[in-house]
């Protein structure tokens, strides 16, 4: 049979796809990972190193304020060297810094070498998003995408899960091994991702025709060949001005507000949920299990978003996520003193609502912006949410030292109204629609 006419955008899923998202996802579990894991030890470490909540809100921010320039760098990379190069830099790093961290002897070091691990998470957003999104069917984009963000709250509860058997051993430096505990990822990641191949439409734009029908004919079989590649227009570079003046700017804003108030009290609860914890005088048992707890809640409100998405729409859904998960945020502000049971029950229902903002945050911005300005985009809204990101961790420490827990939690509520507001005034909705639509500006 002659696939002369049949689009790769339109082959049904094969072996090399299924391989190329378990290889692309480890980069989102890595980062649930990477981050999480800080917070499992930081009581630990803060202890032995003798950190102020200055240095503790600096290391805890430090891999944040790493993907802040990674994700910049990791889109200039895959313009530059590829795809498949940099695809191996994050796993390298991973390695390296994670296991650099059984001998760190001050809050500074672990600064650093957060900061570089945070650049290697960066690096990986643009570049294993750009291997799946430029190798996957159309028809499985979507789903793809959203599933990165429940495997990143598996990463996190594996976090926990891995952190929290190392801490139980009572060995007195068992916070270095949890530390280290992401070099067995990074290692893993590398050897599962050696074989990948270069991207065709990478190979194309830099006119090595040749090398991405070799491609080609290896990942979709021996009758396909660059006819099958849709053709694309030339993807023109864009700068920021030029973006924010084609009418995009209040995409820009949208994605930027709604993307970072979705992730700050996220973050900011993730990165010291323990700490969290005690202060609302859940400790012991409660402690730990209660993390593992909030955090596959967290994977509940992503598989049930990532399932209604189509039903609801986009723009109910983030509506709904937000008024929802600030009004429970709001509850454990006003509860701070309540019962064990009641502020697991408040933080789970925080952790459920959110899911339907969290999976957008990758759906929006590949929708609502055409392919010229997309991955520029993307990397936007990563790079600006996680400075909002980076602040909120970073102030938490200090938040409950001054303010306390119930007041840091109004502050949470607060950034979350922030967004249903952002969410109500600009949200578009593009369910139904092609990209193309979904893209334009007239609808």
């Amino acid at each position: 049979m002659s696939n002369h006419h049949v689009s790769i955008e339109d082959v049904p899923l094969n072996g090399f796809h299924q391989l190329l998202t378990i290889r692309s996802s480890g980069g989102w579990l890595m980062d649930g990972y990477v981050l999480s894991i800080i917070g499992v030890a930081m009581v630990q470490f803060s202890a032995a190193l003798g950190l102020t909540s200055f240095w503790e809100g600096m290391v805890a921010a430090s891999a944040l304020i790493g993907i802040f320039v990674g994700g910049f760098a990791g889109g200039w990379l895959s313009d530059r060297l590829g795809r498949q190069k940099p695809y191996f830099f994050g796993p390298v790093i991973f390695f390296v810094c994670s296991l650099a961290q059984l001998w760190v002897q001050s809050g500074e070091a672990l600064f650093w070498l957060r900061f570089l691990i945070g650049i290697g998470v960066g690096i990986e957003y643009p570049v294993a998003g750009s291997l799946l999104v430029e190798f996957m069917p159309r028809k499985y984009r979507g789903p793809r995408l959203a599933m990165l963000t429940i495997i990143w709250f598996l990463g996190a509860a594996l976090a926990y899960i891995v952190g929290n058997l190392l801490l139980s051993t009572g060995a007195p430096d068992a916070w270095r091994w949890v530390l280290a505990s992401p070099a067995v990822i990074g290692i893993v990641l590398f050897l599962v991702r050696i074989g990948t191949p270069e991207s065709p439409r990478w190979l194309l734009s830099k006119g090595r025709s040749a090398e991405a029908e070799a491609v080609i004919k290896k990942v979709y079989g021996p009758s396909f060949s660059l006819k099958n590649l849709p053709e694309e227009k030339t993807e023109k570079k864009i700068s920021l001005w030029a973006l924010l003046h084609s009418g995009y700017g209040k995409r820009m804003l949208f994605v930027s507000l709604f993307w970072s108030c979705s992730v700050i009290p996220v973050f900011a609860v993730y990165s010291f949920a323990p700490r969290v914890l005690e202060a609302l005088n859940l400790t012991g048992k409660w402690e730990s299990f209660g993390s593992v707890a909030i955090t596959l809640l967290f994977v509940v409100g992503c598989i049930i978003a990532t399932r209604i998405i189509n039903v609801l729409g986009r723009r109910a859904m983030v509506i709904h996520s937000f008024l929802w998960s600030a009004l429970a945020l709001l509850a454990l502000g006003a509860c701070s003193n309540g019962s064990a049971w009641l502020i697991l029950v408040l933080f789970g229902a925080y952790a459920v609502l959110i899911g339907g903002a969290q999976v957008l945050q990758l759906v929006y911005p590949n929708e609502i912006f055409p392919t010229e300005v997309r991955a520029f985009a993307v990397g936007m809204g990563a790079s600006l949410s996680r400075i909002g990101a980076a602040i909120g961790t970073w102030a938490v420490p200090i938040a409950l030292n001054s303010i306390g827990i119930g007041n840091t939690m109004y502050a949470a509520a607060a950034v979350s109204f922030v967004g249903l507001a952002a969410s109500i005034l600009l949200a578009p909705e593009t369910r139904s629609l092609s990209l193309q639509e979904a893209a334009s500006l007239n609808h």
